[in-house]
Order: structure tokens, then C-alpha cells, then sequence
């Protein structure tokens, strides 16, 4: 199994939001954002294990602003690290308003996936190489997020 570079993982997912997607206020649901987020990481993870891929977990997501009915939504999920069977995917999320001319990051996200077989089971993940220096500081941040994960299991 070849290792793949941080690149060949990348998804850039475009949501319009719809009054179907906005609470009272107008706001993006929480929760339609966050079934954005794990659909756009389970793309990345499989683009780079070529294995249907299981949300294993979600370390966090940050609401930094709210988005607002008629505003674009661009994701952008990409693997930061590669475990045995599992991957951290970091998802970064922008708002765009076209009419005001706007642009603002909105929310963040880390969340794990693992790439499974034909019968459901776990299977080794590719190793990931960072190339820049962004994608190895990713890279070294998502040990100590999966360090912080594991002892919260114990």
C-alpha cells in the first residue's frame, strides 16, 4: 500500500443555504453544517484509503460565525494524518456572501474516520506524507489531538 500525499486527499464541497437549512433566525442549523462536514471528511478519507470510511469520531467543531440564509458554504476537508486503521480529517469552513462581497472562515472541525472492507471491518490506512509546512504542522498537531483522544478513553 503506497503512501499518498496530503494533496490527493483534498474535497472542496459548495452548499447554497436554503430556508430548509436555517433555524428562526436565519442561521445555518448546527446540524445541517455538521452533516456537511461528515460528508465532505468521509470524501477526503476515502479519496485517500480508496475504502468506504466510518466516522469513527468528532474531536470538535468551532462556530466562529454565524451563516446566514442565501450565503455559499465552501468546505474544504483534507487527511492530516494517518494512523493504523484510522485517519484525522481537518475540515475548514468558509461563508461567502455574493451580494455584500464577503468572505469569512466560520468553523473548523477534526474528525476521524476508518476505512473499512467488504465485511465491515477495519483495514490498514495509508501513510500520509505532509509536503509543506502547513500540512506537517497538521500532521504533528493531529498525534497530540489523537494523544488527548485515547486518554479520554481510559
Amino acid at each position: 500500500m503506497a503512501a499518498k500525499t496530503v494533496k490527493e486527499s483534498i474535497v472542496t464541497m459548495t452548499e447554497l443555504v436554503l430556508p430548509n437549512h436555517t433555524n428562526q433566525l436565519g442561521n445555518l442549523l448546527g446540524g445541517q453544517l455538521m452533516h456537511w462536514i461528515d460528508i465532505c471528511a468521509a470524501l477526503a478519507s476515502y479519496k485517500h484509503s480508496n475504502k468506504i470510511c466510518v466516522t469513527a469520531s468528532v474531536d470538535r467543531i468551532d462556530f466562529h460565525h454565524p451563516v446566514k440564509l442565501g450565503e455559499v458554504v465552501t468546505l474544504y476537508a483534507s487527511v492530516n494524518r494517518a494512523f493504523n486503521t484510522s485517519m484525522e480529517v481537518g475540515v475548514k469552513i468558509f461563508s461567502e456572501n455574493h451580494t455584500m462581497g464577503t468572505r469569512r472562515h466560520t468553523n473548523s472541525a477534526y474528525l476521524t474516520f476508518v476505512g473499512v472492507d467488504e465485511n465491515g471491518s477495519p483495514v490498514k490506512a495509508p501513510e500520509i506524507i505532509p509536503e509543506t509546512e502547513n500540512e506537517l504542522r497538521r500532521f504533528n498537531k493531529a498525534m497530540t489531538r489523537r494523544q488527548e483522544r485515547l486518554k479520554s478513553l481510559a
